[in-house]
């Protein structure tokens, strides 16, 4: 079968995928950044990728008219500005013009539980995107989820921050809200599971784990799971504007995300039961077992895809190759070079920089701009990285982002997504004779980034120089 993936490069896009394939399906992922998508770790001959944004229908002209199906996984409820409930139902309005011209028997929609009569916005806007798709001519078939819990989800790695790093929780009064949190396996296994079965057509369905748990409860188990004890007070007093920053200081979400989730939180999400587990031979998997699922494939460096994968940023609005050239003109830069002792362990440290590994010199450094980087509203170190061996174009790697990552080529590049009066590209390569490079290049927004950057050209010394030494030195093992 022909399958249209859109969504392909988000957390659930990028689960789904290698199964489609896996099933023998014809792929088509509708992307807005091809660079964003890497297909040499699929099977390349059923794998097709388009370019095309939602918000442009003319650009979905580009998209097949010959599927069998389609999958719609986009939202923007992370969304650093603008109105995202609009701009979630001009996709939507946009995606059935699309569909109503193709040979499409089924849309498969992923949105989320609205039993409650009163619902926030978030979750508001994902009812308002089900009901502009079912006006299409082609059967859709709608799965509403409540937490997803599996490893890189936001919901997983806010309740990580959270519970590994606060012994002693003073909380806000929603953490007695109820919920079904559903393991990102059972999630991938309805998705598949739905495909063109004609049963499902033009029906919703709640999609849910066997356990109906508070959120105290989700912290207090997840602790127990890591074996980690812990205590929480809930207090009356945290207003949601509060609770947000709460959220946003204490774990690596972005703001904007934690402001919707804490409106999200605020009411119960409890799934209506129907037989559709039963119907596809599915086991639900229970919270702790999805937590222990989780921290496996962590553990193995087998991290799929992350929440950080689907940022909304200008970065990827702009399109990542567009970050590729470095200006050459109205910059500065540090650069500095130096032979590899051990050329291998030295490509391997470099690909593996940031996250858990650090920076290699200074990390305390690093920490302060990353807390910094927060106080104003950046992103801060928290995002690490999904796997500590590997990267891809699009991936976040603590505060950058990541532009370009060929081992083939041995160069990594990395573009700054912490607060800055000006843009910062930081960029690794090794030529032939095993010489490595480091180069950072900003680009100032005038006198304050002029500014900044002389404040900054003592640190920079001593930090970039020190780090090149650790990568090109010998490995001691």
């Amino acid at each position: 079968m022909k399958i249209l993936l859109t969504g392909a490069t988000g957390y659930i896009g990028k689960r789904l995928l290698p199964v489609l394939l896996e099933a023998g399906h014809n792929v088509v992922c509708a992307v807005r950044d091809k660079a964003r998508l890497d297909i040499k770790k699929y099977k390349p001959e059923l794998v097709t990728i388009v370019e095309a944004d939602l918000q442009k229908r003319e650009t979905l002209d580009q998209l097949p008219k010959d599927i069998d199906a389609a999958y719609y996984l986009v939202h923007s409820m992370s969304m650093s500005g603008g109105d995202f409930s609009k701009e979630e139902k001009l996709s939507a309005e946009n995606f059935v013009a699309y569909a109503d011209s193709t040979t499409a028997k089924q849309i498969i929609y992923m949105g989320g539980i609205v039993n409650e009569d009163k619902l926030s916005k978030h979750l508001a806007s994902r009812k308002a995107v089900e009901e502009e798709l079912r006006k299409s001519k082609v059967p859709v078939t709608a799965l509403r989820a409540g937490i997803i819990v599996g490893s890189g989800s936001a919901s997983f790695e806010i309740i990580r921050d959270l519970v590994e790093k606060l012994p002693v929780m003073i909380a806000p009064k929603w953490l007695e809200t109820k919920c079904q949190p559903v393991a990102i396996r059972n999630v991938v296994q309805f998705l598949s599971g739905v495909l063109l079965d004609e049963y499902t057509y033009n029906k919703h369905f709640d999609i849910y784990g066997p356990d109906t748990l508070t959120y105290k409860q989700m912290l207090m188990q997840f602790g127990e799971v890591r074996k980690l004890k812990r205590k929480i007070i809930t207090v009356p007093f945290f207003s949601p504007k509060l609770s947000s920053y709460w959220l946003y200081f204490v774990t690596s979400t972005s703001y904007p995300l934690a402001k919707n989730l804490v409106d999200s939180m605020k009411i119960d999400v409890i799934a209506k039961e129907n037989e559709l587990p039963q119907r596809l031979g599915i086991k639900l998997i229970p919270y702790k077992q999805a937590i222990a699922i989780a921290f496996e494939k962590i553990e193995q460096n087998l991290v799929l895809s992350s929440w950080n994968d689907a940022g909304d940023n200008k970065i990827f609005a702009r399109g990542l190759s567009k970050h590729i050239e470095i200006p050459k003109y109205g910059v500065f830069k540090n650069a500095q070079t130096k032979k590899a002792s051990d050329p291998q362990k030295s490509l391997e440290r470099i690909f593996s920089i940031g996250g858990r590994n650090g920076w290699y010199y200074a990390n305390w450094l690093w920490g302060f701009r990353g807390f910094f980087d927060r106080l104003f509203g950046g992103v801060g170190l928290r995002r690490g990285r999904k796997n500590a061996a590997e990267v891809s174009p699009g991936d976040a790697l603590d505060f950058w982002r990541v532009i370009l990552a060929s081992k083939e080529e041995k160069r990594l590049l990395l573009y700054a997504e912490m607060k800055l009066p000006g843009e910062a590209w930081l960029e690794f390569k090794m030529d032939k004779d095993n010489c490595i490079s480091q180069t950072a290049t900003f680009r100032p927004l005038g006198l304050a980034g002029r500014l900044y950057w002389y404040a900054m050209l003592p640190f920079h010394f001593f930090i970039f120089k020190g780090m090149l030494d650790k990568i090109a030195e010998k490995s001691k093992t």
